[in-house]
């Protein structure tokens, strides 16, 4: 009766395994294209058929001007909106998880919300908004603002499921040995729940490059990395959006492999003492 249950273990998870490579391989297919046609020489003016190997593309990958501008805004937007929803976003998250105070579930309720209403809801709402003030003009302000609406949310649930594990009697043993609050939270706190606010500023980051929908409605004059591919797709197509494109790629998943070998690195030091 053994031999029959472990060979059901067996194919079991052999099944499951395949069905998790087939469904990793079609996440990752287009992906693969993106990478696979920047090495791609197209005849006319859509890189969308496989005509020439060449790393032709590779050797200017900045040569059209105004996708590089785009690019360039959309780094710049979105180191900016990074920078400030991950503050809000950790801030929100400690103080749900170290304080009980009236209104906390009401404040999950509104985190979790922007997550779940569709964008182009939150886009066009945005935009009401903003059209409604005289003092502030559609452009590279008004999508900050509104890439800052969505982020905080991701930031804080993020930082939040990090902080459910900590343990915060380690605060009350550095007070208990002379410690400001302010030098507890930054020697004790903050190197703790650091990779889980490193993940949610590289999430959210990426989230603000990639995003089109909110960002379309915010725009104005501003032209964005995939607000330019979308213009451009309608009479245009360059190797140069697939060479930008998996560069992106690349910058990710290199710092995500050095944010896992330190995490590993640190976390070997601790066993270690």
């Amino acid at each position: 009766m053994s031999e029959p249950a472990s060979t059901q273990g067996t194919v079991g998870r052999w099944t499951l395994n395949i069905y998790a490579a087939l469904g990793l391989l079609y996440l990752f297919t287009p992906i693969l294209f993106i990478v696979l046609f920047s090495f791609n020489q197209p005849r006319g003016n859509f890189n969308v058929v496989w005509q020439q190997f060449t790393l032709d593309n590779w050797k200017a990958p900045f040569a059209d001007a105004a996708l590089t501008n785009a690019l360039w805004v959309s780094l710049k937007i979105a180191a900016l909106s990074t920078l400030i929803s991950t503050l809000l976003g950790s801030l929100i998250a400690i103080a749900l998880c170290r304080y009980r105070f009236k209104g906390a579930e009401t404040v999950r309720f509104f985190l979790v919300l922007p997550l779940t209403t569709p964008e182009i809801v939150l886009g066009s709402s945005l935009a009401t908004l903003f059209l409604g003030q005289d003092l502030i003009d559609f452009g590279f302000t008004t999508i900050v603002i509104a890439h800052i609406m969505f982020q905080v949310s991701f930031v804080a649930l993020i930082v939040r499921a990090r902080l459910r594990g900590f343990d915060w009697t380690l605060e009350q043993a550095a007070h208990d040995l002379g410690a400001p609050p302010f030098l507890t939270f930054w020697k004790v706190t903050f190197p703790l729940i650091l990779p889980g606010i490193l993940a949610a500023a590289l999430l959210v980051f990426a989230l603000s490059i990639d995003d089109f929908i909110i960002t379309l409605f915010n725009s104005g004059s501003t032209v964005t990395f995939p607000l330019q591919i979308n213009g451009a797709f309608r009479v245009r197509f360059p190797p140069q959006i697939n060479v930008l494109a998996t560069t992106i790629l690349l910058v990710s998943v290199v710092l995500l492999l050095a944010g896992t070998l330190l995490g590993n690195r640190r976390r070997r030091s601790l066993e270690g003492r």
